[in-house]
């Protein structure tokens, strides 16, 4: 068998003083057959070299006999590039230094075949790809070139990994026609015009790269070119950081880290995980037809906006910051569209977002924060969606929307802003469904002409109104208005609007106030407590009024001004000095209206309904406030902190609790006391952990403590609110914010009892558990309310310990815990006595030690219930005893009384057995 003959490669030198080297590379290239390798000694070669067939360039070092120095071949000066790679040829070059003729023209041509480049250095003019050239450079540095560094049109691809492109005095990179270029760790500094330009059917991907003080953009893509940048950073741009006039279309939404880490391709612009910053005009500038993604990047300290988008672009933007910007943090117009999820903009020098034109804004679920004006401004006919979002801190309105824009909110968040949350003005038609509005100056304004719907929305502590509406078709359903600075609702001359089940609550004016010329129909409407009237018509005013109802107002329920003429159609007035109080040329239709407890009542008074211990006495002065609770009843007389330490002292067993509790009060009478003297009060945290297992006293003792707190004098009213995890957690994204204010709105003034609170713990592994999200949004209101809500948290003792520890918040809130410890048998049968004389038994004393030694043998396991176990002993003894007494033929009144041994279920058994199956 005849082994083929393998080819053979010669080594060839240059210079060096090497016997038979070349003097030159071109000498050395004319002797060299395909795959040889040329060695070359340092020095500075003169030439032009032409490379046509596959050979390795080396450069010679010292450790292979060259002489210390460079290698550098330099352009001969007779316009030709000094290293050129023909058509066909496969290149290695390794080391090599190469110098042009002039910055302005090529210094290296890559016309075709394919070369693999090393280390080294290009300077003194650009590097050219085109043809079907391709390219793999490794750390190389390229520098000293004028318009562009690298002019790259070819069908091959071109890959550069750790190179420099250092000082252009032009374009960093230009690719066009099909090029494909790929860039890792490679950084393009000091370009006196864009770092890289993108345009033709050019794509590009870049991944851990830096652009840095380019003169122009970043990133200009153009016409149908793509661009994907994963872990890049551009910085201290003179104008944008990325710039698209253009781009092929997106196919593919950046997601996720592995998507983002997939080869080029899809299409559009694609950063992920980019940091833009320091520029001089806007982050993200993109026009035209261009498609622009952005997924998990920061876009910070830019002169001008965050993101513009403007004609037919179509911009993505997930998980995305965008932080200190010298004008709006994102603006659309024209046609553009911009869909954006779990962004937060905060400290824009302007608005947050503005949306002009025709365009279309999709905002789910993110935040804006300290914009100084209006973090969402809406104008022209643009269409805006918001959904999920937290809106806080703004001198101005927190969305302000004019002209003929339209608007849908959702479950969105908005507080502290200079002038409305919401302002609507001009041909707006908007859509607000469970929108919190906190305190604003005003709550909501619908002055325009355009539809209104307010639905299920919650506006709190405005400075003045809560919701003023104007003469558009304005409709309220649902919802409340809580503490306004002025009235509740405002309606304004010429207004019309629907009102269904609303609840106006704590106004520091009247509820309802209705101008001269207004129409409203109001409909199931609550007005709670209102400092002033509860509904005023002004002077020309009307509307239709239809069950509704007025509690405890500081002056007359209903004041009618001179020629107003409203329709009051079962309305219901309670806890009032005065129902109605009109002009001698008012015209009311008055029809079914009723008072309840109504010091001067000109409709006619009904009962007070039952559980109503302090009627309103009668001959009540016009005007005087009469108060009531949360329900719209009144209160109870203040409790006596001596008797609610004596009820305390009544419960069963609890004796380390009662300790506790009482050195509570007296820490909290001298905290109290000190605040009365003018003096600086100790930091104090009345918020409290109560670990221990069912059954043990944990919900009487919270409501015991909210009512002695308000004894002392730090809480407002000190009721009640029970929530679980079910109460505070949503269902889906932007629910749960939300709906833990809400029911931490409810237990302003009192305490807010969260039982099994370790369910708010973060599960193993993580996951999107909404949870967190409700264990952050607890702590900021506490910290916003600290002195309003007492919250106890209650549970299993290792668990709680577990749930105070997920979250540093709840840890430095939460420093002092209260342990409930199971009951023993004796304190058991004690209960079980109790609910009897409750219910008029009687036990016998062979019952109670039977009860004694049922309590003994019941398990202590995770079944086992404390109190409630007794309860259900007491439960299974009455109705064993009512089988037992159905046998008699005439039982006495002793026998329908009496418990004895025999109606003590069976220790073995579950505590609430009954015999014979009985239910």
């Amino acid at each position: 068998m005849t082994v083929p003959a393998q080819p053979t490669t010669a080594t060839h030198h240059v210079g060096g003083g090497v016997p038979g080297a070349h003097p030159g590379l071109a000498s050395a290239l004319a002797a060299a057959a395909e795959g040889d390798e040329i060695r070359i000694a340092p020095g500075v070669y003169r030439e032009a070299v032409r490379i046509v067939r596959g050979v390795t360039l080396r450069v010679l070092g010292e450790e292979a006999g060259g002489r210390s120095g460079a290698v550098v071949l330099a352009a001969p000066g007779d316009g030709r590039p000094a290293l050129e790679v023909a058509a066909g040829a496969r290149v290695v070059v390794d080391g090599l230094e190469v110098e042009g003729e002039a910055a302005d023209r090529p210094a290296v041509v890559l016309a075709g075949g394919r070369t693999e480049w090393s280390g080294g250095r290009i300077g003194g003019g650009r590097l050219e790809v085109h043809g079907d050239a391709g390219l793999a450079m490794t750390g190389t540095v390229l520098a000293g070139a004028a318009l562009a560094g690298m002019l790259l049109r070819t069908g091959g691809s071109v890959a550069l990994t750790d190179c420099r492109l250092l000082g252009t005095d032009g374009t960093g990179i230009v690719a066009g026609g099909s090029t494909r270029v790929e860039l890792l760790r490679t950084d393009i500094r000091g370009t006196a015009g864009s770092a890289l330009r993108v345009r033709e059917d050019a794509a590009v991907t870049l991944r851990e790269c830096l652009i840095d003080g380019a003169g122009r953009s970043g990133l200009l893509v153009e016409d149908q070119g793509s661009a994907r940048l994963t872990d890049c950073r551009i910085r201290a741009c003179a104008s944008d950081a990325v710039r698209v006039l253009g781009s092929s279309p997106a196919t593919e939404a950046v997601e996720t880290a592995e998507t983002a880490s997939r080869e080029a391709g899809g299409g559009g612009v694609r950063l992920h995980d980019c940091e833009l910053s320091g520029t001089g005009g806007d982050s993200v500038r993109a026009d035209g037809r261009g498609e622009v993604e952005l997924a998990f990047c920061t876009l910070r300290d830019s002169g001008g906006s965050g993101i513009t988008a403007g004609e037919d672009v179509r911009i993505r933007v997930t998980g995305t910051r965008i932080v200190r910007t010298g004008a709006a943090a994102v603006v659309v117009h024209g046609s553009a569209r911009l869909t954006a999820r779990e962004t937060v903009i905060r400290a824009s020098a302007a608005n947050g977002l503005v949306a002009a034109d025709n365009a279309v804004v999709h905002l789910d679920d993110s935040t804006m924060d300290e914009c100084a004006y209006s973090p969402v401004h809406a104008g022209g006919s643009s269409e805006i969606r918001l959904r999920g979002l937290r809106i806080t801190r703004t001198p101005e309105h927190g969305a302000h929307l004019v002209a003929d824009a339209r608007a849908v909110v959702e479950s969105t968040w908005i507080s502290d802003c200079g002038m409305s949350g919401v302002d609507l003005a001009d041909s707006v038609r908007a859509e607000l469904r469970g929108v919190a509005v906190h305190r604003t100056r005003n709550g909501v304004t619908a002055a325009g002409h355009g539809p209104t719907l307010l639905h299920g929305c919650e506006i709190a502590d405005s400075e003045r109104a809560a919701a003023v509406l104007g003469p558009g078709d304005q409709e309220i359903t649902g919802g409340s208005l809580v503490r306004a600075g002025t009235a509740g609702l405002v309606v304004e001359p010429g207004a019309a609007p629907r009102v269904t089940g609303l609840e106006i609550r704590d106004a520091a004016g009247s509820g309802v106030v209705v101008a001269g010329g207004a129409e409203p129909r109001l409909n199931g409407v609550r007005i709670l407590r209102p400092a002033k009237n509860g509904l005023i018509v002004d002077s020309g005013g009307g509307g239709v009024f239809e069950d509704c109802e007025i509690v405890a107002p500081g002056f007359p329920a209903v004041h009618l001004a001179g020629s107003a003429a409203p329709v009051l159609r079962r309305v219901r007035v309670q806890d009032a000095a005065e129902d109605l109080s009109a002009e001698p040329d008012a015209e009311p239709v008055v029809e079914e209206c009723v008072s309840v407890r109504v010091g001067s009542a000109q409709w006619p008074q009904l009962a007070g309904a039952a559980g109503r211990k302090t009627p309103l006495a009668a001959g009540a002065v016009h005007g005087a406030a009469v108060t009531a609770g949360a329900d719209g009843d009144r209160e109870e007389p203040e409790e006596s902190l001596d008797d609610l330490l004596g009820e305390l002292e009544t419960l069963i067993g609890l004796a380390r609790v009662k300790q506790d509790v009482a050195s509570l009060v007296k820490l909290m009478r001298m905290v109290h006391r000190r605040e009365a003297a003018g003096l600086a009060a100790p930091p104090l945290s009345r918020h409290l952990v109560f670990a221990g297992n069912p059954g043990t006293g944990k919900t009487t003792v919270a409501r015991l403590y909210g009512r002695i707190l308000a004894a002392v004098g730090l809480l407002e009213r000190g009721h009640l609110v029970e929530a679980d995890r079910s109460s505070l957690v949503g269902e889906y994204v932007g629910h749960t914010g939300p709906k833990t204010q809400r029911v931490f709105q409810e237990a302003m003034g009192g305490v807010l009892f969260i039982d099994e609170a370790y369910s708010l713990a973060p599960a193993a592994g993580g996951g999107n558990d909404f949870a967190q999200e409700a264990v952050a949004t607890l702590v900021k209101l506490m910290e916003d309310h600290r002195d309003a809500v007492v919250v106890i948290v209650a549970g299993y003792p290792d668990e709680m310990e577990h749930f105070i520890d997920s979250n540093p918040g709840l840890a430095s809130r939460f420093n002092r815990t209260l342990l409930f410890e199971d009951y023993d048998d004796a304190e058991l049968v004690r209960i079980v006595e109790q609910h009897a004389a409750s219910h008029q038994y009687e036990l016998t004393e062979d019952a109670r030690d039977a009860l004694g030694a049922h309590f003994s043998g019941v398990p202590r396991d995770h079944r086992f219930g404390n109190g409630r176990s007794a309860r259900q002993a007491f439960q299974a003894m009455t109705e064993r005893q009512a089988y037992r007494v159905a046998e008699i033929e005439a039982p006495s009144e002793a026998d329908l009384v009496t418990l004895t041994r025999q109606d003590v279920p069976e220790a073995a058994g579950a505590a609430g057995a009954v015999p014979g199956g009985a239910a």
